[in-house]
């Protein structure tokens, strides 16, 4: 008889998103049993919320036993401040952007500890997927960690973030069409393997937001569904067991680009604009991220903090290369011929390039 094995995935024990989340903390931590944290904040980001968070956690019985200010993601200090946390700590929180979950992620994972995630700006979905984006060898690499045990989103700390992180965040979650078609495109092309549940996620996570026909990226409600549809798309990764579902062409040419830019711009931005072009390139939606992108203002912000052009196409010409028997459309004979022909004649792309 043929025995069929079923993958177990792992999901967020803890997922809180709505208003002055951040007071909550310590009752969520307690409630699951958790007496003792270690707290990785961005820089700025404890004077801003620091107070909360530690009345909270007094308030609720939660002894703080570790504390840092992250500014640096090398993965060598990480390790080395891993084995530094107390034993006694049984959770790690990380509080602000990126490079402290990222870090705070990560020390989780060396030491097996749960880890619970409270972002402060939605400038991509790595607040819960199952990586960590730190330097190796002076290098950015994406690394396997654990999806976080908790994620919690005060909605009015987000709504008080920097506007190029919400509009990073929208540049991040529409890159999923171009993923998606990527990945499909990659199964029938080179057997790679598919999993539906995790597509159909990420798939809708994009379909919420577009049928939510607010565009106001300060609006309350259309920061709750962006929020949410990152949270989901981490943990569509998850459930993949890769990066496939939210990660194509898009990406890598964003990865590139952060090897060729002297000054890179914010992960989601890059993407949004790279999904833009790849879009057209599949001839994929892509009025429906055309049309997206404008109405958010996604474009607007670009055009005022433009990407080098020179820089960008040679990020185009050398992104295939970026990740190893990783079919895209960028992969395609004509397409890195036809990518650059897009970005010097479409009247938008004018707009977003100096």
């Amino acid at each position: 008889m043929m025995k069929f094995s079923q993958k177990q995935i792992f999901i967020p024990s803890i997922l809180k998103i709505a208003e002055r989340e951040i007071e909550n903390t310590g009752k969520y931590l307690k409630d699951e049993l958790f007496n003792n944290a270690a707290l990785f904040f961005s820089e700025g980001i404890e004077e801003i919320f620091g107070e909360k968070v530690y009345h909270s956690l007094e308030t609720s019985g939660v002894k703080v036993l570790h504390r840092n200010i992250i500014s640096d993601i090398n993965i060598e200090n990480i390790i080395r401040e891993a084995f530094a946390i107390p034993k006694a700590v049984d959770v790690l929180v990380g509080i602000g952007g990126g490079k402290a979950l990222d870090y705070a992620k990560y020390c989780a994972h060396v030491l097996a500890v749960p880890f619970v995630s409270i972002p402060t700006s939605t400038s991509n979905d790595g607040f819960c997927s199952p990586n960590s984006s730190l330097l190796v060898d002076g290098k950015r690499k994406t690394l396997s960690a654990k999806i976080p045990y908790g994620v919690i989103v005060d909605i009015a700390a987000v709504k008080t973030s920097p506007e190029p992180c919400i509009y990073s965040g929208i540049g991040d979650l529409i890159s999923k069409i171009t993923a998606g078609w990527d990945w499909k495109m990659a199964v029938r092309i080179t057997g790679e393997r598919f999993n539906d549940f995790a597509y159909i996620i990420a798939n809708n996570t994009v379909l919420d937001i577009l049928h939510f026909k607010e565009t106001d990226v300060k609006n309350p409600e259309f920061l709750f569904h962006l929020v949410n549809s990152l949270l989901m798309n981490g943990i569509s990764m998850e459930i993949a067991g890769f990066s496939r579902p939210a990660s194509g062409s898009e990406h890598l040419i964003s990865h590139a680009y952060d090897q060729v830019a002297e000054k890179p711009s914010m992960h989601g931005i890059q993407v949004g604009v790279a999904a833009y072009i790849c879009s057209y390139l599949q001839q994929n939606r892509f009025e429906t991220v055309r049309d997206f992108l404008k109405s958010t203002g996604f474009f607007d912000y670009v055009a005022k903090n433009p990407l080098n052009k020179e820089e960008f196409l040679k990020a185009i010409d050398i992104a295939p290369s970026v990740k190893e028997d990783f079919y895209t459309i960028l992969s395609e004979n004509d397409s890195i011929i036809r990518a650059k022909e897009f970005l010097k004649n479409d009247v938008i792309c004018r707009k977003l390039f100096v």
